[in-house]
């Protein structure tokens, strides 16, 4: 019983899509608010700087209401041998 026009199935494909462009938005809004903050020209080129400018772009909105994620140590695992 599938349905196509109108019914759960379309419902279900709506809010998907919804919420996929809801997660665009806020990244794209975390990737301005790093950019404001000149993260990609003048971070250092390290696993911190990479962090940083990370959590800065998936924080979102809330960089705009004082969130300032920042990482000040990072400790990559050493591959085995």
């Amino acid at each position: 019983m599938q349905r196509t026009r109108s019914g759960v199935r379309l419902r279900r494909a709506g809010t998907g899509r919804l919420l996929g462009i809801l997660v665009v938005v806020w990244l794209v809004i975390g990737a301005f608010a790093a950019w404001q903050r000149d993260y990609f020209e003048n971070t250092p080129m390290n696993c911190a700087g990479a962090g940083t400018v990370a959590l800065t772009v998936v924080a979102g909105p809330l960089n705009y209401l004082g969130v300032n994620p920042k990482v000040t140590d990072c400790a990559l695992p050493e591959p085995s041998k």
